[in-house]
């Protein structure tokens, strides 16, 4: 408690700009926050270091792969594919906003990170989530195409449309994350800079400002709904539409055949959006800070090694890119 104590005492400079006054002595700025992380136990954050960097490395390696398989296999140039190679890259970034950082922590021992690398954990979290949903809804759009309207699939998904499509996810996360960053600017901290947290989130943020933080809280209330509800919404209207065609198909085989075209994706979709809404949806207790961590766990660190892993598993043209990619490489080697 001494070492917190005193990692706490040293982030915190009074202000040049404020006259030393009974009033204002305890005018603090803001230079850093303090990490908590998920554990003090040494032994623990030992093996939270080897478990996080495995999960890391596999989940580089695996969008990489999925990455390259897309690029050099002729049969996987269609809009479907496509989209998961963008969504393999924004996974990549995905992962590489949080861990890099933990792993630092756990290595140097130190649970610190400043105020600028905390908001711009916040920023590219934003960013890259936001980009990471519209793509997700361009997915499905994708899936309701090919089984609602097969006819128009290469009318409504040209190689034009596909990169308009990707490109305003990108735009969507820009803006999503700068009207929520921007506001940051203005936070006043009086004293108490430590994240219960092993990363920077807005929320966490938000607690520990001692200024008036309801036009932020409005803010990120209407930016999720606009950012985050909004391509939420096509998805799950596309996949209304996809299930009562799928419905209507009388063999079993169709069916199936049909099903399995977009069960990786739903599958995806699932884990993403159930984690995060429980994330952020949930009340704020004390008593789940523990709860958030393992939240955040699944959609910020798992979920990226998962989506590859899923769609390795569902889809036999990935499996077969994939093997003919190592045997090229065994070759070289």
């Amino acid at each position: 408690m001494q070492d917190m104590a005193l990692l706490q005492q040293n982030y915190f400079l009074q202000d040049p700009m404020f006259p030393e006054s009974s009033e204002l002595e305890n005018h603090t700025i803001m230079t850093g926050f303090i990490l908590l992380g998920l554990s003090n136990d040494p032994h623990v954050e030992i093996f939270f270091l080897f478990l996080f960097f495995l999960i890391f490395l596999l989940t580089i390696l695996g969008n990489i792969i999925i990455i390259l398989v897309i690029k050099s296999e002729l049969c996987l140039q269609t809009p479907m594919f496509f989209f998961l190679s963008h969504l393999a890259f924004v996974d990549v970034w995905y992962s590489s906003v949080t861990v890099p950082k933990m792993l630092a922590n756990f290595i140097t021992k130190q649970k610190t990170i400043s105020w600028e690398g905390c908001t711009a954990q916040i920023a590219f979290f934003f960013q890259i989530a936001c980009t990471e949903v519209f793509i997700l809804s361009a997915m499905g759009y994708d899936r309701y195409v090919a089984i609602c309207d097969p006819l128009h699939y290469s009318r409504y998904l040209t190689k034009e449309i596909c990169n308009k499509m990707v490109s305003g996810a990108w735009l969507m996360g820009f803006f999503y994350s700068l009207v929520n960053v921007v506001p940051l600017q203005n936070l006043h901290f009086c004293g108490n800079n430590i994240i219960r947290h092993y990363t920077c989130e807005l929320p966490s943020l938000l607690a520990l400002s001692c200024g008036n933080t309801f036009m932020n809280y409005i803010v990120l209330l209407l930016s999720v709904l606009v950012f985050g509800v909004s391509p939420f919404l096509i998805t799950l209207i596309s996949y209304i539409y996809i299930i009562l065609t799928i419905l209507k198909i009388k063999s079993a085989k169709g069916r199936k055949k049909a099903f399995s075209t977009c069960s990786s994706h739903f599958i995806v979709v699932g884990l993403f959006y159930i984690t995060a809404f429980v994330r952020y949806m949930k009340p704020s207790s004390e008593s789940l800070i523990e709860l958030d961590k393992v939240i955040s766990i699944q959609y910020r660190i798992l979920t990226p090694m998962l989506n590859p892993l899923i769609y390795s598993l569902k889809n036999k043209e990935i499996r077969s890119g994939a093997e003919k990619l190592f045997r090229k490489c065994r070759s070289i080697l």
